[in-house]
């Protein structure tokens, strides 16, 4: 009980204005450059992709190399928690240090009723990205427990062509439409301003949420020759069954971070008729990962939903990290 009140007395969620980049130009009309090839993205190299076709509860240990490369994504979900001002100018200390070259073009949120958020070019790996912050975990983690929640189809009109048997939580649905229309738009004018070929979303606890639907989003209106990845952290379950079967085929290049007893990645409840794409990767311990396949049933003894098979045997502590020594909150911004 300690550790929640420790918890919630530091994890405040910090309240920014949207800050639009000085620089950023307005484009009213998009053209998309023609890609040939997509190039491939070294960091996170890692495809648990190709892990998920194999068969049922298949573990495979990530290798040093392979778990120090999700690094960047690490601190560009920890950057997601600072204030806007500090993220226009590129200053939120260790977090954008560590991405030093990256180019913020968008920033918005007010870290309460819309979750901050940046959009931005990175040039090292001719990406977009697009990152949101999560919230407070121990208010969190009442929410996605409560019975009452509910599921809704996707909007068409942001999710076009999705079927009508995929349900998505109604609250994650609604965080996501908040933002959605002036990210895609942001996205669209850094393809065609910069060339870039691929898009990265990045998110923890709820912002990993959003990060999942803008993924499919993404992948829903964009042109076919742009490549869609998500990095997420300490993600909650985001739709139905029939999610992860729609998700897996659509968004192939998709890695989800558990961190050893975070509780959050186990609610809402697989009871509540919730369920997870594919891509976990269990922080067992510090310096030891592995890739689970396939989506929300690996239930071999190292995976998350054996790790944590209930709330009272999890630690809330972990969902804030670290993250192979990288920290992921409000309170971890500088």
């Amino acid at each position: 009980m300690y550790s929640w009140i420790l918890l919630t007395a530091f994890a405040a969620i910090t309240k920014a204005a949207v800050v639009p980049v000085p620089e950023t130009v307005t484009v009213e009309a998009v053209t998309v450059p023609a890609v040939e090839k997509v190039p491939v993205v070294a960091a996170a190299d890692v495809n648990v992709s190709e892990l998920s076709t194999q068969a049922a509860s298949v573990v495979t240990t990530l290798s040093s190399s392979q778990l120090a490369s999700f690094a960047p994504f690490t601190q560009f979900a920890r950057a997601a928690y600072c204030p806007s001002n500090e993220i226009a100018s590129w200053n939120c200390g260790e977090a954008c240090r560590a991405n030093s070259g990256f180019q913020p073009t968008l920033t918005g949120g007010d870290g309460n009723d819309v979750q901050l958020f940046f959009v931005g070019y990175w040039p090292s790996q001719n990406s977009v990205v697009v990152a949101h912050q999560g919230t407070d975990p121990t208010q969190f983690l009442s929410v996605l427990t409560d019975a009452s929640i509910l599921q809704r189809n996707l909007d068409p009109g942001l999710f076009p062509g999705v079927p009508s048997s995929v349900f998505i939580h109604g609250g994650f649905a609604d965080a996501h439409a908040e933002t959605a229309p002036a990210i895609l738009a942001e996205t669209k004018r850094l393809i065609a301003t910069k060339g870039a070929t691929s898009v990265t979303l990045i998110g923890h606890s709820l912002g990993g949420a959003i990060a999942e639907l803008d993924a499919l989003f993404m992948k829903l209106n964009l042109p076919s020759n742009i490549h869609v990845k998500a990095v997420t952290y300490g993600t909650p379950r985001v739709g139905n069954a029939a999610w992860p079967a729609y998700f897996d085929a659509q968004v192939p290049d998709f890695t989800r971070v558990n961190n050893e007893k975070d509780p959050i990645p186990i609610v809402p409840g697989r009871g509540l008729g919730f369920a997870h794409p594919h891509g976990e990767v269990h922080i067992v311990s510090p310096g030891k990962a592995v890739a689970c396949s396939p989506d929300d049933n690996a239930t071999d003894a190292q995976c998350t939903i054996s790790t944590v098979p209930n709330i009272f045997l999890s630690n809330i502590l972990d969902h804030l990290g670290p993250y192979e020594g990288i920290n992921i909150g409000t309170i971890f911004c500088n």
